[in-house]
């Protein structure tokens, strides 16, 4: 027995003399580099592309099959240019040989890297540079052959100066990663954790946003059941392009897991920050097997608008409260589509406003924004200028100083959508209930239909912006029924002078930059309606009786106080042309008299010049105080009346030298008939 044991004992120690005589043997006599020309007709062979190894080859066969490859280039497929598609400096590889071949074992040494340059191409057609080396779905066989493979262990992996960059010539977008390092622990199957660290320079076109990212986790590899766990993910960096200054971006998270086998992300909720907005989101498990489409509950904590408005290197807005836009918080639940972030369940606050309801944010350049919201009370005059100083009326109308149309929002805006708010403040006139839809495109702009409670009557109206053209068009078609006369100039010209209700239509459109040369080329028409109300300062029955007096040479009456004029209803229609309104059939009915008239309303001064005809009626009933001669006076003649001034005061008299002028022509009349009468002896 102890012959037999010494036999075998000499008989392994031959063959391992013999293999290690056989290795060395191998290591002087065999070269690589002898190989790199059949390397590369073999991939051209098999692939079509050319592989160029500039470097040197380099092998170890003990105690680690290893392989280190010096600079290296393989070129582009077919129809994407000769810039290579990958190159690098150095690679190397190793695998422990013992445990492979007797257990089967896979150790792999640091894998490592340098230098990789690696372009991604897509081209107009949609194919890509890579659609070539990317094998074919296999069957269960290489699923069957991966599992009876054995274990797994790799000591790390080693990225160093990488730089990856990604065109997609169907949109123009370009995306760069540069100086990407990264550094990989000992990946096992034994779920020990691997320890990962990275950092890169990005650089996307044509946005030109760029910047810097931190990567730091914790992995869990568990290859039985097919589970990658980040424990602590943390991504940070700095952006630039974004804004007009560098912000500071932060993305962490105390997991995510990763289940191969179904493709299923699962993560734990997530803190985001950027541009001092610092956010919340609860994502949903999503897949990532085809289009990666996550969906999350995010929050936004409360942020200044006015801040982020400086980070973008725009100038906040002064506004009559200096205050507003200071107070932001929006919640929604997110879900990010190929073609768009869609928003809903949304609950958006501005400073004292809530919105509710749901948007969504293209993800392409030719996209739609979309809108359905919901509000309950905005005032709208916290957002205006601030008023000149001195006070509203320290200007002259001509001192005003114009509103631009926005051209440079509406020409490329393309949004589509709907908003109600229950009670909307502009200027001094409380809008309930108000409604709209907005349709944007291709430089049109179009709010149709409006409408809102308005002064216990209604509102309605369609808004057109046209900024397709070299000069902006501005066109309105609004309609105003049953509103409360004396609210609406109260709030409008603070007049406290006037009651009744009002109807109207009113059809104008105008071309300019701003609202001022838009008024001087207003044109259109119009048409109104006021009923049952009092025109308060002015009696103008007083003022009949007076200018009679006064052509009697008579002592006037004592005027009746509060002096105010009655009205059932008063009618015109009107066209409009260059800014000036004007109107041939005014009609106002009053108790005692109807007036009839023409005239004209500078738009754009504010300023009314109308000559009227006063038919006093033959109803004594409705004459307080008139004596038989004033009545018959009065009566038997047309009285001209001149409404001249601001349109929001305008003056109110008879036109005395109209009547010294009839009076005169009435009595040359008179005289006439007489001698007519005595020549004919009549």
């Amino acid at each position: 027995m102890g012959r037999k044991i010494r036999i075998i004992i000499w008989l392994i120690a031959g063959l391992a003399a013999l293999f290690a005589v056989a290795a060395v043997a191998f290591l002087f006599l065999f070269d690589p580099n002898d190989f790199r020309e059949d390397i590369s007709s073999a991939v051209q062979e098999t692939t079509g592309r050319e592989l160029v190894i500039e470097g040197d080859v380099s092998l170890q066969v003990i105690p680690w099959l290893a392989v280190e490859v010096g600079r290296s280039r393989l070129g582009n497929a077919p129809g994407f240019g000769d810039e290579p598609f990958a190159e690098f400096e150095r690679a190397q590889l190793s695998v422990r040989l013992w445990p492979l071949i007797l257990r089967k074992e896979i150790q792999v040494g640091t894998a490592g890297i340098d230098g990789l340059r690696l372009n991604l191409i897509v081209d107009k057609q949609g194919r890509s540079n890579w659609d070539d080396l990317v094998a074919e779905e296999g069957g269960e066989s290489q699923e069957a052959g991966a599992s009876e493979a054995g274990t797994l262990d790799i000591s790390g992996v080693d990225i160093n100066d990488a730089a990856i960059r990604y065109v997609n010539s169907e949109n123009g977008d370009t995306y760069s990663l540069n100086e990407v390092n990264l550094k990989v622990g000992r990946i096992s199957a034994e779920r020990e954790p691997v320890p990962a660290r990275g950092s890169l320079r990005f650089d996307v076109q044509p946005t030109d946003v760029r910047g810097t990212v931190d990567v730091d986790t914790v992995v869990f590899f568990d290859a039985a059941s097919g589970l990658v766990t980040f424990d602590g993910f943390a991504l940070k960096g700095l952006v630039e392009g974004f804004g007009a200054m560098p912000s500071e971006f932060v993305f962490s998270t105390d997991g995510i897991q990763v289940q191969t086998d179904s493709a299923m992300v699962t993560m734990q909720p997530v803190e985001m920050s950027i541009a001092g907005i610092d956010a919340q989101a609860e994502v949903e498990p999503f897949s990532y097997a085809a289009t990666v489409e996550p969906v999350a509950m995010v929050r936004v904590d409360a942020f200044s608008p006015r801040s982020v408005m400086t980070v973008f290197g725009v100038e906040p807005p002064a506004t009559a409260d200096p205050v507003a836009l200071s107070n932001v918080i929006f919640e929604a639940r997110v879900a990010v589509g190929e073609t768009q972030v869609a928003f809903t369940n949304v609950v958006a606050k501005l400073d004292d406003t809530t919105f509710r309801g749901s948007l969504s944010v293209p993800m392409t350049t030719t996209g739609i924004y979309r809108f359905d919201l919901v509000g309950d009370a905005l005032d709208l005059n916290r957002y205006m200028e601030p008023a000149a100083e001195g006070g509203a009326g320290a200007a002259g109308a001509g001192d005003t100083v114009p509103v631009d149309i926005p051209t440079d929002l509406i020409q490329p805006l393309m949004a589509r959508g709907s908003m109600t708010i229950a009670t909307v403040t502009l200027g001094a006139l409380p809008l309930e209930n108000a409604k709209f839809s907005l349709d944007a495109a291709n430089g049109r702009l179009r709010i149709h239909p409006i409408s809102a409670g308005l002064f216990g009557g209604s509102y309605s109206g369609d808004v057109r912006i046209d900024v397709a053209g070299a000069t902006p068009v501005l066109s309105m078609n609004e309609s105003v029924q049953g509103v409360d006369l004396a609210k609406l100039a109260r709030a409008m010209f603070k007049q406290e002078n006037i009651t009744g209700s009002i109807a109207g239509d009113f059809k104008l459109s105008g071309r300019g930059n701003d609202m001022g040369a838009i008024q001087q080329t207003l044109g259109g028409t119009l048409s109104m309606e006021l009923k049952d109300g009092t025109y308060e300062g002015t009696d103008v029955w007083y003022e009949l009786r007076r200018a009679r007096a006064k052509l009697k040479n008579e002592t006037p009456p004592e005027p009746v106080l509060p002096a105010r004029t009655k009205f059932s209803s008063v009618t015109a229609t009107a066209v409009v042309k260059d800014g000036i309104m004007r109107n041939d059939d005014f009609v106002a009915v009053l108790p005692f008299m109807k007036l009839t008239g023409k005239g004209s309303v500078n738009i754009p001064d504010g300023t009314v010049d109308y000559g009227m005809t006063a038919q006093v009626f033959k109803k004594p009933e409705a004459m307080q105080g008139a004596t038989e001669e004033e009545i018959a006076d009065l009566t038997k003649t047309v009285i001209p009346l001149k409404i001249t001034g601001p349109l929001a005061s305008p003056t109110v008299r008879p036109d005395v030298e109209a009547l010294l002028k009839k009076e005169i022509e009435n009595k040359l009349k008179d005289k006439i008939d007489d001698k007519l009468k005595d020549l004919f002896g009549n």
